[in-house]
């Protein structure tokens, strides 16, 4: 009778980077704080409150214009990495993945449910480690409700991403994408 050895499970060693956190303890502190105030102050604040949260953000070290408003289910990854000008809106569910700087231009509208992210993951790396990148949305672009923009794929002032649309490239100024991936469909009046 012919026996296979069987070794044993490999222990779990803390250098394992799928099995530890690629960011600073400093990092998932000031994350846990916020994801607390988000849960108990932010995210039950009545509708309206749109000062209210513009204070909870300004707080954690956003950079807000004046007439910013944040719907209460607005989830924002990292608010000291988040820029806006002035009468940036972001709708409820709508949710700022911004591990880097995340720049909103004047009158940027996020739309309900839509996903904006600026890090990915290296998958050549056998570490996979977290890459990110700034991100800048322009003034008047509008990321339509269940958009996707993915890291890269800055939007030029006034570009608009369709409903359910990804994009996974930089959008041209002033003109109307729609689909996954993205595709200019038509252009848009400049207000400039």
């Amino acid at each position: 009778m012919q026996t296979e050895k069987i070794s044993a499970a490999p222990t779990v060693q803390s250098r394992d980077p799928y099995l530890t956190s690629p960011y600073s303890l400093g990092n998932r502190i000031r994350r846990q704080l916020w994801n607390t105030c988000w849960a108990m102050l932010f995210r039950t604040s009545p509708r309206p409150a749109f000062a209210w949260r513009a204070a909870l953000l300004r707080l954690f070290g956003a950079r807000l214009g004046s007439g910013c408003h944040f719907y209460p289910q607005a989830r924002i990854w990292a608010p000291w990495n988040l820029e806006c000008e002035d009468a940036v809106l972001v709708g409820d569910r709508a949710d700022l993945n911004n591990h880097a700087s995340l720049y909103l231009a004047s009158h940027t509208v996020i739309s309900q449910d839509a996903f904006v992210s600026n890090a990915t993951h290296d998958y050549n790396d056998p570490a996979f480690p977290v890459v990110s990148c700034p991100m800048r949305i322009g003034r008047y672009a509008w990321v339509a409700a269940r958009a996707c923009v993915a890291p890269g794929a800055d939007l030029g002032d006034g570009a608009i991403l369709g409903m359910g649309s990804v994009a996974t490239r930089a959008l041209e100024p002033w003109c109307v994408y729609a689909g996954a991936p993205a595709k200019k469909v038509k252009d848009r009046p400049s207000f400039s």
